[in-house]
């Protein structure tokens, strides 16, 4: 079963549900980072954690985690997406982004050039007030304390009304049988109207998303134009991406 040190870890992992591997090397001083990494292994292929870049996470986590905690996940990943995001941009012309993480990485990656950029992330929004070009829109609507993100019937009413070109959306959970999840409610709400709304819908996916099966599915393979991954990713979904047509960045 599990060594001594590595039940401590999964106990740890457990309890705070989201871990980076300096935190780990904190509670363990005298381990060195590849027994670190080999725990971790360990303990992924038992199936008790998620192994990420950067860190590790409980599988016990049903619903998204606090965006602090979030903001600590695989921030190089997040640079990969934003700058493979940049390329499919065009001034002139209408964008959305959630309130996801990777959004902040590329709304902080974003030219100063003439767009229209919708947002559910108020950080985003004080993100963009650094450019002068854009006009930036914030949706109006209730906001979740957990993930900083703005929903409910004022925001659906609102992007009813918006006509967007190109949608960045983040994913909490990818698999080739749900398609792409969420954490609550209200967020699968807001995603599948801007979905509705945008011309071309584009997710955002880390490889640590792969592993993740959330609670409401906003999207189906065929609802999405392009997915923008950090990494390759595993061959069953690559072949679920070809078969609906959805292009790969």
């Amino acid at each position: 079963m599990y060594s001594i040190r590595q039940e401590q870890m999964r106990e740890y992992i457990e309890q705070k549900k989201v871990v980076t591997i300096k935190e780990l090397q904190d509670m363990f001083p005298n381990v060195s980072l590849m027994t670190v990494h080999r725990d971790l292994d360990a303990l992924e292929s038992s199936g008790a954690i998620v192994k990420f870049r950067g860190g590790a996470k409980s599988v016990r986590l049903t619903g998204d985690p606090e965006f602090n905690v979030r903001m600590r996940e695989n921030n190089s990943g997040k640079t990969v997406m934003a700058k493979k995001a940049l390329s499919l941009i065009q001034p002139h012309t209408s964008i959305f982004l959630d309130a996801s993480t990777t959004n902040l990485a590329l709304a902080r990656s974003l030219p100063d050039i003439s767009l229209n950029i919708i947002t559910t992330g108020p950080s985003i929004a004080l993100e963009l007030c650094r450019l002068h070009n854009p006009v930036v829109t914030l949706c109006c609507g209730t906001i979740n304390r957990k993930n900083l993100a703005l929903s409910g019937q004022n925001t659906l009413e609102m992007l009813s009304g918006i006509n967007i070109d190109l949608a960045f959306m983040g994913v909490s959970g990818c698999s080739v049988d749900a398609g792409f999840t969420c954490g609550t409610e209200g967020d699968m709400l807001v995603k599948h109207k801007v979905i509705q709304k945008a011309r071309t819908s584009v997710v955002m996916c880390g490889h640590e998303k792969f592993s993740c099966l959330m609670p409401y599915t906003f999207a189906e393979w065929q609802d999405v134009d392009y997915m923008i991954c950090d990494t390759d990713i595993p061959d069953a979904v690559a072949l679920s991406a070809r078969q609906a047509g959805v292009k790969i960045l």
